[in-house]
């Protein structure tokens, strides 16, 4: 059959469409800014239909409907990442987490967490039927494959995207046409402290570098400084518009990248329409699935790759927590750990974790312990560079005694005094 009468004979409505979602599927949906917003809101629409429908998911972008209160009987929301939308039902236990890197994620979904049916965005086909998955490869392509059912929410406003990006129309058991710009994430408000680690951050990086970046105000603040750079490159699971201005100027190229010269590589976007933009049908920017660009030993065949991640707390052990706050989760892993893996893997690597001194209320984020029930993300043995706005410190190589004391150097002024209290009591005078 030619794919266009395949293509015509499985249009429908998202209504018609989520009715192939049966009691007791497990339903993978595309996440952050790929979400298929359509077909989740008529899903959500039909839940008096479903009866324990589990959810599979990353980083929530929307109110996420399906985890309002009462939705429990109809949805079991299942995530690797919890959100500003998915937390309070993770922590009040109507809903699940499950905990994995990023990059291990496809294996999952390939092994243990199957799912019966995949809702996926993706862009118009081309010519010979090939859509792209656009701003999402990560673990969407996984889903897409593993999935006795995929229902497409195709998109013309989706970006094409290159690189392993692409499915055939034929590969879709329900297609549902849609024309609405994708979700957006504008840029995050600056202040004083994301300056300041910013500019610290920037003070580790040196011409030729690879960049990982991961999302939020203190990726974008570190870019503000890299303007005398020359020659950076990026190998990411995701960048935004801070991105771009960089690669405007000159000051991103990726030429002097050793592997994937030439090409920005990365697994998912968030940003606004100009990154969108630039990202349609260019093949300067290199997208697959997260299993490839997360992938440590793929990660480290970039030399001077440099990891920057941000955090929740540090101890005085250097042991890093990113995910949880006591027994609270409020994000997930990601790919953090993948990088950190890859930068101490990378000829000439390093990884950085960036965080504020303080946390609203006035709470130190460089502690003597970390809270009861807080799972560590990056383990003392793994931590390289903690950036804070008073400082660097470098833990690589050093001894316990060496760590506190440099820890304690970045850490707030108000809370210095307590932590040297809590140095002696370990260590002896400091």
């Amino acid at each position: 059959m030619d794919w266009h009468e395949y293509y015509k004979s499985h249009l429908t409505t998202a209504e018609e469409a989520v009715k192939l979602i049966k009691s007791g599927n497990r339903v993978i949906l595309e996440h952050a800014c790929g979400e298929p917003t359509v077909l989740v809101d008529a899903m959500v629409a039909n839940a008096e239909a479903y009866t324990d429908v589990e959810i599979l998911h990353m980083l929530p972008m929307t109110e996420s409907p399906y985890c309002t209160p009462g939705m429990e009987e109809h949805f079991r929301y299942n995530p690797i990442f919890a959100g500003g939308s998915t937390r309070k039902a993770i922590n009040e236990a109507r809903a699940d987490f499950t905990p994995v890197f990023f990059r291990d994620f496809p294996r999952m979904i390939r092994t243990v967490l199957v799912p019966d049916v995949a809702l996926i965005h993706v862009s118009a086909p081309d010519e010979h039927g090939w859509c792209s998955y656009g701003v999402n490869v990560d673990y969407t392509k996984a889903g897409a494959e593993s999935a006795t059912t995929v229902i497409a929410q195709v998109n013309p406003q989706m970006p094409r995207t290159l690189g392993d990006t692409m499915i055939h129309v034929t590969q879709m058991d329900a297609i549902v046409e849609v024309d609405l710009p994708v979700i957006y994430l504008p840029p995050p408000h600056l202040g004083e402290v994301e300056m300041g680690i910013g500019e610290n951050c920037a003070s580790l990086i040196k011409d030729g570098d690879t960049l990982q970046l991961g999302i939020g105000a203190i990726p974008d603040a570190v870019l503000r400084f890299l303007g005398d750079k020359k020659d950076l490159g990026i190998h990411s699971e995701m960048f935004s518009d801070g991105v771009l201005e960089l690669i405007e100027k000159g000051v991103i190229t990726n030429e002097k990248k050793t592997y994937h010269p030439g090409q920005c590589v990365v697994t998912f976007l968030m940003g606004t329409q100009k990154l969108y933009d630039y990202a349609d049908d260019n093949p300067g920017v290199y997208m697959a699935p997260v299993d490839y660009t997360n992938n440590p030993v793929v990660i480290a065949k970039n030399d001077n790759l440099v990891s920057i991640n941000s955090c929740v707390e540090v101890d005085l052990q250097g042991q890093v927590v990113s995910s949880s706050a006591g027994l609270k989760q409020i994000s997930g892993v990601g790919g953090q750990v993948d990088f950190v893996e890859g930068a101490a893997l990378s000829k000439g690597g390093r990884s950085i974790m960036a965080i504020s001194s303080m946390a609203k209320g006035g709470i130190s984020r460089i502690v003597p312990f970390i809270d009861q029930g807080s799972a560590v993300t990056t383990t003392r043995d793994q931590v390289d560079y903690i950036v804070t706005e008073y400082g660097v410190a470098h833990l690589w190589g050093k001894t316990l005694r060496e760590r506190a004391k440099a820890l304690i150097a970045i850490a707030h002024p108000d809370v210095r005094e307590s932590l040297t209290e809590e140095y002696e009591r370990r260590f002896g005078k400091l």
